[in-house]
């Protein structure tokens, strides 16, 4: 099994990002909102809400926090309606970038998403410009307490682990998207702590920016996208340098 290291750095850089702006609860928030409302308040029965549930204690929610969230999404009298959008464009010098939205005003959502990269060197898409370039994969981190690599590798391959990166502090494998919820459930089973297990955008190549100018603007148009309560993910095929 080969590692996805390149996006395990742009991963973990991401969301160390929204965690300091204090902007991940929000995200995560709106996720539960939307769950709750198409399969229900109760974990046991919604397998998508376990998974986002343990995405936010990995973040460091309070379950206070969670639960009221759930009580407010499964409210009869909750008026909050969120809609999924998904843009595609081009940052400076051509680099993808797939931008995945929950919003409950579409215009604002889209006029601050052209405005971002019209202001930061790029431009946004049609549908299907760029996410060809990328494939829906699988991924589960599970936190690393001192664990044996050959028996993660093992008990990742028993529920549908194909490849898999193994780090000091956490272990990600990545999986076929339809196998998300059986392989977390499995090695949640059997002892293992998963901080997360998400469907993920991986791209299939990746673009090096060289110009200082064009590296600026990147992080510039990343910062202003992951900044904004109606983004939820964005992904793109930067290599980023390594800090």
């Amino acid at each position: 099994m080969s590692g996805h290291s390149k996006w395990s750095n742009i991963k973990r850089k991401k969301e160390a990002t929204d965690a300091a702006k204090g902007k991940i609860f929000t995200k995560i928030g709106r996720e539960i909102m939307v769950c709750v409302k198409e399969g229900g308040p109760d974990p046991n029965s919604n397998s998508k809400l376990r998974d986002l549930i343990a995405k936010a204690k990995s973040n460091n929610v309070p379950n206070d926090n969670i639960d009221r969230v759930i009580k407010k999404a499964a409210g009869e009298g909750d008026k909050n309606s969120f809609e999924s959008l998904v843009y595609e464009g081009y940052g400076p010098n051509g680099v993808a970038v797939i931008v995945e939205c929950l919003t409950d005003n579409k215009n604002r959502t889209a006029g601050d998403v052209r405005h971002y990269f019209d202001k930061y060197g790029g431009n946004l898409g049609t549908t299907g410009c760029v996410s060809f370039m990328f494939s829906q994969k699988g991924i589960i981190i599970l936190e690393n307490t001192g664990l044996d690599e050959d028996t993660v590798l093992e008990d990742a391959m028993e529920f549908g682990g194909d490849d898999m990166e193994f780090g000091e502090e956490s272990v990600e494998i990545v999986c076929d998207p339809a196998d998300v919820h059986a392989l977390r459930e499995g090695l949640t089973e059997k002892g293992y702590t998963v901080l997360s297990a998400e469907v993920e955008q991986i791209p299939s190549t990746y673009t090096t920016l060289t110009d200082e100018d064009h590296i600026k603007k990147m992080n510039l148009l990343l910062e202003h996208l992951e900044d904004n309560d109606d983004v939820q993910n964005v992904y793109h095929n930067w290599e980023m340098p390594e800090e």
